[in-house]
């Protein structure tokens, strides 16, 4: 393979060392000697290189025969899920429920919990003392001259 190539990994065709968009004019002839399209790196013979070519033909080779067991094994898998039930949508709500688990028993959450359940504390008796003082407030505002005057008057109003 030409060094200078730029290989895209996410290609579809990544590691198969072929560039498809040269012309086939430009793609080497196997065994041409002194190919002035491709020349060979400095230093390199052309022996060396044909070994390169060939251990490169034979690691594409097992890249595509990994890429088949694997795409079979993904097969067989995705058969033995749907037999047992196992729908994406079971496996998605059990990795949610395992997730929210792990999470609850998390120090981290633990933590928050407690502070937020003490906030809530603190701030339910915040509320419960305030109210009991606007509550007592306006009982001695209800009982204060003032009010009952006003009282008085508004009553007035009501009998006219």
């Amino acid at each position: 393979m030409d060094p200078s190539q730029d290989i895209n990994l996410n290609s579809p065709n990544k590691g198969l060392g072929v560039d498809h968009s040269d012309s086939l004019a430009e793609v080497p002839v196997e065994g041409a000697v002194g190919n002035s399209v491709n020349p060979l790196p400095p230093g390199l013979t052309e022996e060396e290189a044909e070994e390169l070519r060939t251990e490169l033909m034979k690691v594409e080779e097992e890249i595509n025969t990994l890429r088949q067991v694997l795409s079979a094994k993904e097969r067989h898998a995705a058969e033995l899920k749907r037999k047992l039930g196992l729908s994406p949508l079971n496996e998605l709500r059990q990795n949610i429920t395992k997730s929210w688990q792990d999470v609850q028993t998390s120090n981290a959450y633990k933590k928050t919990q407690e502070t937020l359940s003490q906030a809530g504390q603190k701030t339910s008796a915040a509320l419960t003392t305030v109210g009991s003082a606007i509550t007592r407030r306006l009982g001695d505002m209800r009982n204060s001259a003032t009010f009952k005057s006003f009282e008085d008057k508004m009553g007035n109003l009501k009998v006219s």
